[in-house]
């Protein structure tokens, strides 16, 4: 079950006399690179802490030594267009650089005139530039007569639903046990592809707020739906106040019959004064546990911040959070703060920004990806009762290219840094992982998404509960908005795009489409 930067044109001119070459040492790994061409003095007072564009400080104080794509031959300076330079492992090199300086390369301390949330938004930037030269230099993965090689594997991509077929911003799929596929549209319908033919919206399914980024989101049978008969829905409920509508996220089950959804139940539902009448951030991705002891499953599910950053920490609050409840959407008694009636009680974890990836891998860990603003969507080891940080710490700068904070908590902070991070950002949207008989060597390997990137990533972890990320890979890129990642009963890993809308499969060369 399933579970952004532009090229920026650089015309300033330095100001003043004193020109700084900067240049970046790492001795950790013996590279050293050129971030020189900072100017001491040269920034406006009000640019001096936080006012100042990351764009423009790069603009005024580094294009003439870096080049204004950071290729570098200014001054002498080394270019920055390196791939392993692109590796996060020089985030805090970078970051250290600015802020220190390394007097033996001609480089002076720059904490005087940037802010630290500045300092880190030069980063961001320099990593801006990076991506877009490496995307233009290594283009997106190529097939050869149809077929894709990968580092562990060759495919092919096969499209499944074509947008002929009418899909409507697709949200989310996942499979009966019999193979037919439930298919979720944004405005609010809730299909069944069966048999090569997409059938018509079922009747009676809840209605929801369809503004922003808010619809009909996730849709999950329950792991024993063949006992059971039930499906789980996620969306974006809506609430009329004063003629206001307000919406959050809501999480119902029900059964299909004869083409009609019935017998629905409220799984998760806050309080009317939780409601709110932005159009972002609702989260919500569904999944199942099974319970160590007795029978049943837990539900896991994400709810994003509705774009109310100081209440992805509040735990009085519903916003930013992973919840847990029992499948009939009971409380239960091991939760976090279960005991405590002033929290909410059916937070797993918190500190989260909008969380549209959530998965258990095949080692029983939860995982979920999570946008961050500009630049900084997260993969994270999801544990029970942890903050996740936001907004206090973020890889990520404001999307009007401003600074916001820096990536790092306090010394002796209990926030959790994330596994991975993409900068820039790429929308993460949709997470599985591989599993079944058609990629035996993807086997564990987690697949996610992107919205505004295009892209779908192979991650693979290392073993035990504090996992590594030991190798990442791009997979897909280009075909269009991915919504949704979705590891299918024969293995196949399907991909949900908007702009087109369609339903692609990734299958290992030699299988034909079904």
């Amino acid at each position: 079950m399933a579970r952004s930067g532009p090229m920026l044109v650089m015309g300033g001119k330095l100001k003043g006399a004193c020109v700084m070459r900067i240049a970046l040492l790492s001795r950790c790994c013996g590279v050293l690179a050129g971030v020189a061409g900072l100017l001491v003095g040269a920034l406006p007072a009000a640019a001096q802490r936080g006012e100042m564009s990351a764009e423009r400080i790069w603009t005024n104080n580094c294009a003439s030594c870096h080049g204004e794509r950071g290729q570098g031959g200014g001054a002498g300076t080394r270019t920055l267009l390196k791939d392993d330079l692109f590796d996060q492992k020089h985030d805090r090199a970078f970051f250290d650089a600015i802020k220190n300086g390394v007097p033996e390369n001609g480089m002076e301390s720059f904490a005087a005139t940037l802010s630290d949330p500045q300092m880190w938004a030069l980063v961001v930037h320099i990593r801006e530039l990076q991506s877009r030269e490496r995307r233009e230099r290594l283009g997106s993965p190529e097939a050869v007569q149809g077929v894709f090689t990968t580092k562990h594997g060759r495919h092919r991509i096969e499209t499944v639903i074509d947008r002929k077929a009418g899909l409507d911003v697709p949200w989310s799929i996942d499979f009966l046990p019999d193979g037919r596929m439930l298919v979720a549209e944004r405005p609010g319908t809730l299909r069944i592809f069966a048999d090569g033919k997409l059938g018509m919206p079922v009747e009676g399914t809840p209605r929801v707020r369809n503004q922003g980024q808010g619809g009909l989101m996730d849709v999950a049978p329950h792991p024993e739906f063949a006992e059971n008969g039930w499906i789980y829905l996620s969306y974006a409920d809506e609430l009329k106040e004063e003629g206001r509508s307000l919406g959050f996220t809501k999480v119902v089950r029900g059964r299909i019959t004869d083409g009609k959804w019935n017998e629905e139940q409220t799984i998760f539902e806050v309080k009317p004064e939780h409601y709110s009448s932005g159009e972002v951030h609702f989260g919500c991705r569904l999944v199942f546990q099974k319970r160590d002891a007795g029978a049943g499953y837990f539900l896991f599910f994400s709810t994003g911040e509705r774009g109310k950053m100081e209440r992805a920490p509040d735990l009085k609050r519903p916003n930013g959070k992973i919840h847990r409840v029992t499948d009939d959407g009971k409380i239960p008694e091991d939760n976090p703060f279960a005991g405590d009636e002033a929290k909410e009680r059916t937070v797993w974890s918190y500190g989260h920004r909008n969380p549209q990836g959530l998965v258990f891998d095949l080692e029983g860990r939860l995982l979920d990806t999570e946008h961050g603003p500009r630049g900084g969507d997260e993969l994270n080891l999801i544990e029970k009762g942890r903050n996740y940080g936001w907004p206090k710490v973020c890889f990520g700068i404001n999307y009007n290219d401003s600074a916001f904070t820096t990536p790092w908590p306090a010394e002796g902070s209990s926030i959790v840094m994330p596994l991975d991070r993409w900068l820039p950002s790429i929308g993460a949207c949709g997470l599985d992982v591989a599993r079944g008989a058609a990629f035996p060597e993807w086997k564990g390997d987690l697949f996610a998404g992107g919205l505004s990137g295009q892209n779908v990533d192979r991650f693979r972890l290392s073993g035990g509960k504090a996992p590594k990320v030991v190798e990442r890979e791009e997979i897909v890129h280009g075909l269009g908005r991915v919504r949704d990642v979705v590891c299918g009963p024969e293995g196949a890993i399907y991909v949900v795009l908007n702009d087109p809308d369609k339903v692609v499969r990734l299958v290992p060369v030699g299988t034909a489409a079904k």
